[in-house]
């Protein structure tokens, strides 16, 4: 269960920095020495970090293979983690566990290798998801890219580094409108 006087103090705390390390497994975040920052890292009684924060970016992960495990044994509270930057790694897709951290409100996918746009609308599940960036994915050269996210992850307010504006919002609905037809349309076309 959550504590809510930890919720409300995430902010002030580092992250659990793990970047520009080379990493090649999620395992090796077990046996690999996070970075210093200005500020110490809080930990638990346990020995666990206090963080809300994670930080993987530019490292050489390919897949998040045990994620969930290795989180549980580096944080605290594992279920109050709120950010999470993976960019500039090798990530090919949005893997599910992404999905199972339901306060997530910033998730940091950008310079990765994820190619299938379908791959956002597993998102839609974290109900605190407010920062997502995906820029630098193959991904972003796809037609309707921009108004495809914002379609499938309404509550975000910052994509990609830029504020969400209602004339983003209103360009997303028409563009949803004109490009993705109705289940039962759908079903009944496949079907000829």
């Amino acid at each position: 269960m959550s504590n809510p006087d930890y919720m409300n103090t995430w902010v002030q705390e580092p992250p659990l920095d793990y970047s520009f390390r080379s990493i090649h497994v999620i395992q090796d975040l077990v046996s690999e020495e996070p970075r210093t920052g200005l500020r110490p890292l809080k930990h638990s009684k346990s020995g666990k970090s206090m963080t809300q924060s994670l930080w993987l970016n530019n490292n050489v992960l390919n897949d998040l293979k045990d994620f969930s495990q290795v989180v549980s044994q580096l944080l605290e509270h594992p279920e109050n983690l709120a950010w999470i930057d993976l960019s500039f790694n090798d990530l090919t897709s949005i893997d599910p566990v992404l999905t199972t951290f339901f306060n997530l409100s910033v998730l940091y996918l950008h310079g990765n290798s994820i190619h299938r746009l379908m791959e956002v609308s597993k998102l839609a599940v974290l109900p605190r998801l407010r920062s997502l960036t995906l820029h630098g994915n193959p991904i972003e050269e796809e037609k309707g890219y921009r108004q495809y996210v914002l379609c499938n992850l309404p509550r975000i307010t910052t994509f990609d580094f830029s504020g969400v504006t209602k004339a983003d919002r209103t360009t997303a609905e028409v563009w949803k409108r004109m490009n993705i037809r109705p289940k039962k349309a759908q079903i009944k076309q496949d079907a000829l």
